[in-house]
């Protein structure tokens, strides 16, 4: 495809380096680099979402907190024979896939490489070598084009992610938020007081519940991934035939790093309590002891974490709940979540299913709100598989 050599002027009063242009932008295109600081407020901004921290290839373009494009391409069939994601094949896929899905998404929202004004790209948290498949790439298109660059954090993207609808709130109405990130990898209640200031009040201590889902489809044999085949297996099912432990660490020795006990929670022994119920059980494999025996685990699952949302709304008042991440997708876990917002008195905020999952639409949303980091070298820029929230 032909890259562009310079595109339209855009006015913006503040400069995102304080020193003018990082090092290899021409003077030029100083223009484009000087609309970052106030993003989205005086200038539209076009942003290019890249996104490939584990197992889904994403781009997007997002124009003014907007999205106009979004593509995706999931590995699951890739993944499903070994149970899990296999990090070097996920990092392969990532570069048979992401040109493609870069053009595509430009065509979707009928621009051309000059008419965009970022590349946001997500720089961890995630698996080193998918993650530099995606900042390689937006490396490169730096050089090209000499756009700006912005390293946005994946977990950002996903607290950002309630705010993409057309019918998303004001932002600042709905601050201080109370917000239960829930993923195959992460899992924890966030408080986020205004944009870009969040810190995990509560989190898992070891298995995200995206983890405890998968694996506990794995013994229920009922494949990858675990999440939506258990939903699918406990449709009818009774979820109080069988009592699974509700991940309560309270009162244990466990180390919960600083945070309050009663909002952290543990999953490792949930799937443990699964283990020996089938041994003991084996006819929970199949028919309608199967659907009973999902949903209880599935209920385990998610009253762990509506158990702890509702404490921390014992705690502080807040100005709404939210919910994201791919395990936010369950339509038991929101209809939940609904039910503690409504006792609360507040607003409940859900990521659209197509946002829970990962993608880059939330990257480049956040990168355009000025919740991503501005990268004045990009050739410097590198991946931070640990990069904390």
């Amino acid at each position: 495809m032909r890259l562009p050599h310079r595109r339209r002027a855009l006015a913006a009063p503040t400069p995102l380096y304080p020193s003018g242009a990082p090092a290899g932008n021409a003077a030029g295109r100083r223009n484009r680099v000087t609309t970052a600081r106030v993003w989205p407020l005086l200038a539209p901004m076009r942003v290019l979402g890249i996104e490939t921290s584990c197992d889904e290839t994403a781009a997007a373009v997002v124009e003014d907190g907007r999205v106009r494009a979004s593509r995706v391409r999931s590995q699951v069939r890739d993944h499903a024979p070994f149970g899990g994601v296999v990090p070097e094949l996920a990092s392969r896929r990532h570069v048979e896939a992401l040109p493609g899905l870069l053009a595509e998404a430009l065509r979707e929202a009928g621009l051309a490489w000059s008419d965009l004004d970022l590349i946001a790209v997500t720089a961890g948290p995630g698996l080193a070598g998918a993650l530099l498949v995606g900042v390689g790439a937006a490396q490169a298109l730096h050089a090209a084009t000499g756009l700006p660059l912005a390293a946005v954090h994946h977990l950002q993207g996903h607290l950002h992610s309630v705010f993409l609808g057309p019918d998303a709130p004001d932002p600042m109405r709905v601050y201080p938020m109370l917000v239960l990130l829930v993923s195959g990898g992460h899992t924890g209640l966030v408080r986020v007081a205004a944009p870009g200031r969040q810190a995990w009040i509560g989190r898992t201590l070891d298995d995200a519940a995206g983890e405890a889902l998968d694996k506990g489809a794995t013994l229920l044999g009922l494949g990858y991934p675990g999440g939506p085949a258990i939903e699918r297996a406990a449709r009818g099912g009774d979820p109080a035939r069988h009592a699974f432990p509700r991940g309560r660490i309270a009162g244990s020795e466990a180390p919960t790093g600083g945070l309050d006990p009663e909002l952290c929670l543990s999953f490792s022994g949930l799937k443990t309590a699964l283990r020996y119920y089938l041994r003991d059980h084996p006819e929970a494999r199949g028919g309608t002891a199967l659907r009973d025996t999902a949903a209880a685990y599935q209920e385990a699952v998610i009253d762990a974490l509506c158990a702890r949302v509702g404490a921390a709304l014992g705690r502080e008042r807040y100005a709404a709940l939210a919910g994201v991440g791919g395990v936010a997708r369950n339509g038991r876990l929101r209809s939940r979540l609904g039910e503690i917002a409504a006792t609360a008195g507040i607003p409940l905020l859900l990521a659209a299913p197509d946002w829970c999952t990962d993608n880059a639409a939330m990257i480049a949303a956040a990168a355009g709100a000025g919740l991503g980091r501005p990268v004045p070298d990009p050739a410097a820029l590198d991946v931070r598989p640990n990069w904390p929230l």
